[in-house]
This record gives structure tokens, C-alpha cells and sequence, in this order.
């Protein structure tokens, strides 16, 4: 059946098309020069128009196309618009019993999903989502018509409710009446798997089944407890055989205590924590086939000094442009006073710079490009000058080299680099489906990389991740904050502290969150205390603090001292195993008390100045080129120091400050309502 315009409307209308003609399953619109196929299954609607004089056809296709047809026959129009209509309908009625078809089928997909006993985690969201975009690709009518028919319209709608937002939140209702089923099936597990019972939010930091989950562990608030009932919830749930489940952390210590704790509370069972070193060692092990020794200069600090002072005295006996150079960046960088003449035969400069130098060396060779590659990393503005410091450096690195090829060893960060470069070469091949990370906000690039290399290579790998960006303290060795702020995956947060009290709680969290780029998390305390939990005194009351003390703390009650630096320690605790020998005094600096805890803590030499705190900044151009960029808040991490400080306590924190040349701690502690008193 064919539709054409009238002589006169074609001349008057002046368009493209005049004449329709219905095909088996679509329609021809066709002009002098210019012909269009629409077929049904681009068809949405046809509508049929009179004008003043003339017919009219409109038909609409997908993307808001229209194609209009002017200058026919009214009567000619409605016949040909009738019998189109009657054919398209018939051919529509056929369709949407295939679209039904589709429809049912991937409804049915749906409804297995929902019914699984298990986490719906959000990448099953975008699979599903593909799945639903790829099942409507294969409807033989346009989408948007499948809701005129009656077998499709229910299934039509529910595929676009998990298209839209409607299906992230349907899989977050789920998912929360998924935990609260587990946490009731499997409530004697929460009970039992730690010594005391596991609260509500560590609970379902446990069963969370994302692929990439980030619990922030506030001080106090049972990270262990967490990382350990997540190996065993694995475990419990068959998700995992124990060699699948790896479980790391960051210093060998925290390793044997992890390994402790497994075996204490899930038996014997072969889930094994290692620190990032020996799981790269293991890597390189085994896929080099290999024997590999770590260098035994990486465990003698001593040895490693003496190495680099020595190398770096040579240098300066040997080359006066290097003495020159080294005198130019320990008085300009560093502002240290040097004797005249051959200042590096002075032993206690010598004593003082050994520990800069093996801090300089770790960044280079954590960095592990060769040294064009980190001056090309430095801004242009420092670039000459970070050049220079580099070169000075340059004979340590390669005596340090040297001395790991004689030894037939590697350092420490040469593993990781390895490890990572193995792994990326496709030469190890990953067992594990759940990796447990402790201490996740003091993790490095490197070490991050390596993370991603894992999971690269092995894609159904899950990473659950405990961490705390308010005791980030680390960024000294390499830790960068933004890892852990800047998390790609779920957070989820532990909201009660075991440790403190909660007057300690408002004074730490109110004082680490005065940074608006901290995290922001709940975390309330079991006790109250009260106002003075937390003091301010004097430093000179030390001694006072310790007689009033020795009044009522019993000997079996940890008193710890705390430091900025470890050189700070009070000479009046020279004295204290015999003037107060019923005390358990402990000192040490704030950064060795991290996972520590006591009743009581006192925080001395809150002052400002060259050994103040806040530390006055003394990094040199290494530093600012080879460690992450330090965060735009004035002491951002000196604040999170003092945060660990305060909440090393259970019972009560004192400050002592120095009135003369106070702290901006101290006025910023007072403010949030923290007492000074003149004594305690």
C-alpha cells in the first residue's frame, strides 16, 4: 500500500518526503532525491494529523527523532494510517511475546541473585546491570514501548529499578538485612571468636563482602579483634581455605602478635601473618627459584652508620668540592653549627649526621629509579639544588650497593621493588582470595603497589584493610595519608573505644579533628571520667605529679611517659626506681608508644622551640622531593602525634608545658576546654 501528496501539497509543503509505502515490517518514506526506511522495531509511534487542507504523518523513532510526511489526501491519509496501524500492531502483539520472553528470563537471573546466601557486593551490581543493558539490547522493539504491553510492562519496570539508583539502594537493603540474618545465625561465633564479644559495628565490619573494604579503627576500638574475626568468619563461611587468606602487617613484631592471637582463638589452622617484607621475599623466592638472603646490614643499624659515615668521611678527606658542598647543606638545609677545618673528622657531628644519612639513603632507595629519574621528579624550582644534594649522596648509595653485592643480599626496599616487578613479569602466581592489611594508613606507595600488583594478578583477590588516618605518624618512612583518605572502595567504621574514657575521647578527637581533612568518625567511650581527665601543668610539677601519684596507683597500674623525642626523657626519672619504687614507670618517645596503653600517661616537653611540639620542620630538599607531599594544615601530622599520645591513657592524661616558651598546643587544648592547673 503506497501514500502519496497531492500535486499541489507537494509543491506548497516543500519537503524532503511525499509519498509513503508500508513494507512487510516497516514503512519507506521517500522524496524527488531523498528515501528513509523506518522499520518497526525503530517504530515508537504514528500519528495521524489534519491539516486545513491536508493529511499529515508523524512518526517518532528513538533520540527524539521525528519524520513527517505533509500535503496528502485527508481521506488517503486516515486509510493508509489505519491499515499501517493494523499491521504494525499485529507485528508489535508477535514482538512482545519474544520481549516477554527476554524479560522473564532475566528477571529469573534476578531473583537467583537476591535469593544467595551471601554479601551482594557492588561489582555483582555492575555485572548485573550489564547483564539487565545487554538482555534490553536484545529486545526486538524499542525499550521505551515494552510498558503499552501488559506481558511486559512488571518485568520492564523491575530491570529499570535495578538500572537506576533504585538498584544500589535495594542492594544496600539487602545487604543490611543479609547481616543482621548472619549476625543472629551466627551469633555464637561474634560471641566467642575473640575473648570478649564482638559490639555491633565490629560485627558487621566482619561480614562486610566488598571487594576492597576499609574498617577506620579509632584508638582503643579493637582492630585486632576485627582482623582476626574476619580470618574466621572466612573460614566459618567457606569462603576461603586457610592458605587463601593472607593476612599483613608492618613490623615483624605486629606479625608474631597477629600469629598469636590466630592461634590463641581459631586454632591451628595455616593462616600465617607476615610483614610486606617477607611476603616479598616469598615472592621473589619463588618466583626467581631461588635462595635469597636479606642483608644483615637492613637488622644492624650500627654496622649500616658506620658503613655510611665512613664512605662519607672518605669523600670529604678525598674531594674538597664534596667537604665543600656537604658544609654548604648541613649549614643552610639543616642550620647546624660546624667546627672550621676538617669538620667531618668531628665525632659527635659525625654521631649526629649518621642517622640523617641512613634516612636519606632509605628514601633513595625507596624511590628505586636511578638518579636522573628522581631529579626529574623534583619541581623546577628546587630542581638545581636537589641535584646537588643528590650527587653528595650518590657515593653512599653506591657503597651501599656494592656492600649488598658482596654480601650476595637485598635491602628492604630492593624486595618490594623485585616482588612487584615479578609479579607484574607474571612469574609468581597468587593463592590468595582475602588479603587482611593492619595499620593500613601507614602504608607507602611501594607497598601500595605491590598491593595492586596482587590483585592485579589474580583478580578475584578481596582487600580488607584496617586503619586509623587519625595515628597516621609515619610519613617520615614513606607513608602517604591520601591512601587511606582517598580509599577506592567501601569505609566502614568502628564506633566504640575500649581504652579511654569519654572526657579523654572529646579532648583527642576534638583536637585531632580541628584538621578538616581528617575522617570524619564516631567514637564513644564505656566510661565517663571527668574534668580532669585531662590537665595541663607545669613541667616543673613532674615531681609532684609522681609523689601524688605514687598515693594511689597501684604497682600493677602502667604509668607512661611520653616525648617528643627520646632525648627529652625527664632526669628526674633517673631517680624514680628508688624515690618512687612502687611506680611502674615507663618512658619513651610518642612514635615507639603507638599500640601501646597504660592507666596513666603524662606527655612531657610541651614547648616550642628547636626541640618544641609541634616539631619545628627540618626536613632538607630530600625530603621534600622523595617523601609525599606533606598535607595543606598547619602540623597536620604533629597534631595526630599528640592524638596518640593522649589516647595511650585509660584513666587520665597529664600535660606538662613550658610556661616561658608554651606549645600551640597548649592554647589550642586549653580552648577545647582542657584545665591549667599550677599544680595536680
Amino acid at each position: 500500500m503506497e501514500l502519496k501528496a497531492t500535486s499541489l501539497g507537494k509543491h506548497l509543503a516543500q519537503h524532503p518526503y511525499n509519498r509513503a509505502r508500508l513494507l512487510h515490517a516497516g514503512v519507506e518514506v521517500s522524496g524527488e532525491k531523498h528515501q528513509y526506511i523506518i522499520p518497526f522495531n525503530q517504530l515508537i509511534q504514528v500519528r495521524c494529523k489534519r491539516g486545513i487542507v491536508w493529511g499529515e504523518l508523524e512518526f517518532e523513532l528513538p533520540d527524539e527523532k521525528v519524520v513527517r510526511l505533509h500535503g496528502t489526501e485527508w481521506q488517503e491519509t486516515q486509510r493508509f494510517h489505519h491499515c499501517l496501524q493494523q499491521t504494525w500492531q499485529q507485528w508489535s502483539i508477535e514482538m512482545s511475546e519474544v520481549s516477554a520472553g527476554v524479560l522473564q528470563q532475566q528477571v529469573g537471573h534476578i531473583q537467583r541473585i537476591e535469593q544467595q546466601d551471601k554479601w551482594f557486593k557492588k561489582s555483582d551490581l555492575d555485572k548485573l546491570q550489564q547483564q539487565i543493558r545487554l538482555s534490553l539490547d536484545a529486545i526486538p522493539m524499542p525499550i521505551i514501548r515494552l510498558d503499552e504491553f501488559d506481558n511486559c510492562r512488571k518485568d520492564y519496570q523491575l530491570c529499570l529499578q535495578w538500572l537506576q539508583r533504585h538498584g544500589l539502594r535495594s542492594v544496600e537493603q539487602r545487604n543490611r538485612q543479609w547481616t543482621e540474618r548472619m549476625m543472629e545465625t551466627h551469633h555464637d561465633f561474634f560471641q566467642t571468636v575473640e575473648s570478649s564479644p564482638l559490639n555491633d559495628s565490629q560485627s558487621r565490619a566482619v561480614v562486610n563482602g566488598e571487594n576492597s573494604v576499609l574498617v577506620l579503627a579509632g584508638a582503643g576500638s579493637g582492630k585486632t579483634s576485627v582482623l582476626v574475626a574476619r580470618a574466621g568468619w572466612l573460614l566459618r563461611r567457606q569462603e576461603a581455605e586457610p592458605g587463601q587468606i593472607l593476612l599483613l602487617a608492618f613490623g615483624r613484631q605486629a606479625a608474631e602478635e597477629m600469629n598469636e592471637r590466630i592461634k590463641a582463638r581459631l586454632g591451628d589452622v595455616a593462616i600465617q601473618a607476615k610483614t610486606f617484607h617477607a611476603l616479598a621475599l616469598q615472592i621473589i623466592q619463588q618466583g626467581n627459584r631461588k635462595a635469597l638472603a636479606i642483608s644483615k646490614l637492613e637488622t644492624d643499624s650500627k654496622a649500616r652508620r658506620a658503613l655510611l659515615i665512613a664512605y662519607w668521611q672518605r669523600q670529604c678527606t678525598e674531594k674538597k668540592a664534596q667537604a665543600k658542598g656537604w658544609r654548604q647543606w648541613l649549614i643552610e638545609d639543616l642550620e647546624w653549627e660546624l667546627p672550621e677545618g676538617d669538620f667531618w673528622q668531628d665525632k659527635r657531628l659525625a654521631e649526629r649526621l649518621a642517622g640523617r644519612l641512613e634516612h636519606w639513603l632509605g628514601l633513595m632507595c625507596m624511590h628505586g629509579g636511578s638518579q636522573a629519574e628522581m631529579i626529574e621528579q623534583a619541581d623546577e624550582e628546587i630542581r638545581d639544588l636537589f641535584s646537588k644534594r643528590i650527587r653528595l649522596m650518590a657515593p653512599m648509595l653506591k657503597a651501599w650497593k656494592n656492600a649488598l653485592k658482596e654480601e650476595g643480599a637485598v635491602d628492604f626496599p630492593g624486595l618490594i621493588h623485585q616482588a612487584a616487578n615479578i609479579l607484574e613479569k607474571g612469574r609468581f602466581v597468587s593463592p590468595w582470595k582475602h588479603i587482611l592489611v593492619d595499620e593500613f594508613q601507614d602504608i607507602s606507595p611501594q607497598r601500595s603497589q605491590l598491593l595492586a600488583a596482587l590483585r592485579k594478578q589474580n583478580k578475584q583477590t578481596c582487600l580488607f584493610a584496617v586503619g586509623d588516618d587519625w595515628q597516621a605518624i609515619c610519613r617520615f618512612s614513606g607513608a602517604e595519608l591520601a591512601l587511606t583518605t582517598t580509599f577506592e572502595g567501601v569505609q566502614c567504621a568502628l564506633d566504640t573505644t575500649y581504652r579511654f574514657n569519654e572526657r579523654i575521647g572529646e579532648v583527642a578527637n576534638g583536637f585531632v579533628q580541628q584538621n578538616p581533612y581528617q575522617l570524619r568518625k564516631p567514637l564513644n567511650s564505656l566510661s565517663k571520667g571527668n574534668k580532669k581527665s585531662v590537665v595541663i601543668l607545669p613541667q616543673e610539677q613532674l615531681e609532684v605529679l609522681l609523689d601524688k601519684l605514687s598515693g594511689y596507683a597501684k604497682p600493677d597500674e602502667r604509668i607512661l611517659v611520653l616525648a617528643r623525642y627520646h632525648h627529652l626523657k625527664p632526669e628526674t626519672l633517673a631517680k624514680a626506681e628508688t624515690r618512687w619504687p612502687k611506680l611502674n614507670i615507663e618512658f619513651m618517645s610518642i612514635h615507639a608508644s603507638k599500640g601501646q596503653q597504660s592507666e596513666y600517661v603524662i606527655i612531657v616537653g610541651l614547648c616550642s622551640g628547636r626541640d618544641g611540639f609541634p616539631a619545628v620542620a627540618r626536613e632538607s630538599v630530600l625530603e621534600d622531593v622523595l617523601l609525599p607531599q606533606p598535607e595543606d594544615f598547619p602540623d597536620a601530622e604533629e597534631r595526630r602525634l599528640l592524638y596518640v599520645a593522649l589516647t595511650r591513657a585509660k584513666h587520665q592524661v597529664w600535660l606538662l608545658q613550658d610556661r616561658e616558651h608554651p606549645s600551640v598546643f597548649v592554647e589550642q587544648l586549653h580552648h577545647l576546654g582542657v584545665p591549667l592547673q599550677k599544680k595536680p
